[in-house]
């Protein structure tokens, strides 16, 4: 068994905040920041537990489970496929890596074009194709991941970041504000919601694949060591994204306000422009540039890898081909319709992750009544289902009945289908134990 040095352990921990680290990472925190006001640090909070907390979290239970697929199978034979499928699908060519490609045009190319260029989809074709066939080219090689992002694309991205945070130091900036809205009653719980749009839990899950893939390149196959570095690489990545998010919400927090900004894209192109002016929109279109390109081939390439396990009638590359292709038609549909899907998808599925996450590291107090899994998961499962249904197409006509459960108003209303379930399970299991042991002792 090969035993990875310290250096090697931090360039895949920043090979995986890399993977994590995209465009949505720097919008949510601007945005958070800015909204909370005054309430910034108790929101920053919140979004970290979230955004940064359950993505290491997350690695960890597939690192003690020996896989994603393993980990869900304890639910069911029939989830361990369904459930590891939904989340690849949603983090790579159904949303995320489509919302990559679209923001990296509309922040990094879009402000450059001329009026009549900018309303044309054809300009949106082209960045497409060009910004995907890298994605594709960079794609084809994942062993040389730990070195082009711990060692190239990474390090630039955050040398950035710090560039722009320190420049921020000695410019005049703004005050903190009153906040607005769910960041006044509740900043830690409007936080913690804040983190599910990075989408990072469900990542979590997904790139475990690829740590444990580069460590094994590396030498180490032995699966407690395979756990072991896993947890550090989550860890070292954990620790880089709350810092970055910890910058970016203090960024949004004093940036000076306007009255019609709706988005955390927004406030750092006013940020930018007052920090750097004219040049600032140039800094910022390469920033978001950088991290896209960064995000969609952490995600070509796990998708690709889990795809060509699950489904291996087609080649590894084969399957690249596939998802970038696909990735990019969906690009063009444009960022504002992506978005629109991406937050009910994310109501239903994030929930029934976290859920997962926690069973998985609390599997040796339960590991004796293996239907806590079945029975939790399909009890959060069936209440993400509805709470989302009443949200998009019944317009709230069920929140009456249904904020009657505990932390509902505050978005966390599956927390006790999560109890139920747990309770429900572990009582079963007693009592299956118990007639099972009766009955063996009445045969013989």
């Amino acid at each position: 068994m090969n035993h990875l040095t310290k250096k090697e352990i931090i360039l895949i921990s920043i090979m995986l905040f890399s993977m994590f680290f995209g465009a949505g990472n720097l919008i949510f925190p601007p945005f958070l920041g800015q909204s909370a006001g005054n309430n910034l640090w108790l929101s920053l909070a919140g979004f970290i537990l979230s955004a940064a907390g359950l993505p290491i979290l997350g690695v960890m239970a597939v690192a003690k489970a020996g896989g994603f697929q393993a980990l869900a199978g304890r639910v069911h034979p029939s989830f361990a496929f369904l459930f590891p499928f939904l989340i690849y699908l949603s983090i790579g060519p159904g949303l995320a890596i489509p919302r990559a490609g679209s923001l990296a045009y509309e922040m990094g190319a879009l402000p450059f074009l001329s009026t009549d260029l900018k309303g044309s989809p054809l300009a949106l074709a082209i960045y497409t194709l060009a910004f995907f066939g890298v994605v594709f080219w960079l794609s084809l090689s994942p062993s040389k991941l730990v070195d082009r992002f711990s060692k190239l694309l990474t390090p630039f991205l955050l040398a950035m970041i710090a560039v722009i945070f320190i420049k921020s130091l000695f410019t005049p900036m703004n005050t903190l504000q009153a906040p607005e809205g769910n960041y006044g009653p509740n900043p830690t719980f409007q936080g913690f919601l804040d983190g599910y749009l990075t989408m990072d839990a469900l990542a979590a899950l997904a790139f475990g694949i690829v740590i444990a893939n580069t460590l094994k390149a590396k030498g180490v196959h032995e699966e407690k060591s395979l756990s072991i570095y896993m947890m550090y690489a989550g860890l070292g990545a954990g620790l880089l994204l709350s810092l970055i998010y910890l910058a970016l919400g203090y960024l949004g927090a004093v940036t000076p306000h306007a009255a019609d900004t709706e988005n955390g894209a927004q406030i750092l192109t006013l940020l930018m422009n007052h920090l750097f002016g004219a040049g600032g929109t140039i800094l910022l279109g390469l920033l978001f540039t950088l991290a896209c390109l960064c995000v969609s081939i952490g995600l070509v390439i796990s998708c690709s890898q889990f795809f060509n396990t699950a489904l291996p009638w087609l080649s590894y590359k084969e399957w690249a081909t596939v998802l970038t292709v696909w990735s990019m038609v969906i690009a063009n549909l444009g960022l504002t319709q992506i978005l629109k899907v991406s937050v009910p998808v994310l109501g239903i599925l994030y929930p029934i992750a976290i859920i997962l996450i926690i069973l998985a590291l609390a599997h040796r107090y339960i590991a004796a009544a293996p239907t806590v899994y079945t029975i939790t998961v399909v009890l959060v499962g069936l209440f993400s289902l509805i709470d989302t249904a009443n949200t998009v197409f019944f317009a709230g006509k069920w929140s009456s009945v249904l904020s009657g459960l505990p932390l509902y108003n505050e978005g966390l209303g599956w927390i006790t289908p999560a109890i139920v379930g747990i309770l429900a399970g572990n009582v079963f299991d007693k009592i299956r134990h118990t007639w099972n042991t009766h009955t063996e002792k009445d045969v013989a």
